[in-house]
C-alpha cells in the first residue's frame, strides 16, 4: 500500500469514529440524566429532608421536588425524566445504526431542553429556589442537545 492509501484509509475512518464517538457521549451523559432524575425522583416521594442538596431557602431541592410544580398531569416530573433520558439512551444505544437516529436525537434532546429551561424558570421566578439535581439535569439536557446537533451536522454532511 502506497502513503496516499493509506491517509485514504484512514480519513474514511475517522468520521465513523468520531460519530460512534459521539454516540457514546450522547449515551453516557443519558444514564447520568436517568441517575440525576432517579435521585430527583426519589426526593419527590421522600418524607424526609435531604441534606446534600439543602443549601438553604435559595438552594433547596425539597422545596422544588415537593412544590405544585413538581408534577405535570399527576405525572412526576422526574419520572418525566427518567423515561425521557431513557428514551435519548436507547436512541444513543439501540437504535444508533439507523439513518433518521440523528434527526430524532436532536428533536428529542431539543424537546427536554425546553422542558428543562421552563422548569428552570419556575425555579428561578416562581419558587425562587434552586435545585441541584434540577441544574445538573439542565448541564446534561443542554450536553446532549449540542452533541445531538453535531451529530445530526454530520449526518447531513456524508448523506
Amino acid at each position: 500500500m502506497t502513503p496516499t492509501s493509506d491517509r485514504s484509509v484512514a480519513s474514511n475512518s475517522t468520521p465513523a469514529k468520531a460519530t460512534r464517538v459521539l454516540f457514546v457521549l450522547i449515551a453516557v451523559l443519558a444514564l447520568a440524566g436517568m441517575l440525576v432524575s432517579a435521585v430527583s425522583l426519589e426526593r419527590h416521594y421522600a418524607k424526609s429532608a435531604s441534606a446534600f442538596c439543602d443549601f438553604g431557602e435559595r438552594f433547596n431541592c425539597d422545596i422544588v421536588n415537593r412544590s405544585e410544580y413538581s408534577t405535570v398531569m399527576g405525572i412526576p416530573v422526574a419520572a418525566i425524566g427518567v423515561a425521557g433520558y431513557g428514551a435519548l439512551f436507547a436512541l444513543a444505544t439501540i437504535y444508533r445504526l439507523r439513518m433518521q437516529t440523528p434527526l430524532r436525537l436532536l428533536v428529542a434532546a431539543l424537546a427536554g431542553l425546553a422542558f428543562a429551561l421552563r422548569l428552570t424558570y419556575v425555579e428561578g421566578y416562581v419558587l425562587e429556589t434552586w435545585c441541584i439535581l434540577c441544574l445538573s439535569s439542565l448541564a446534561l439536557i443542554a450536553m446532549i442537545t449540542v452533541l445531538a446537533s453535531v451529530l445530526k451536522v454530520r449526518a447531513g454532511r456524508s448523506a
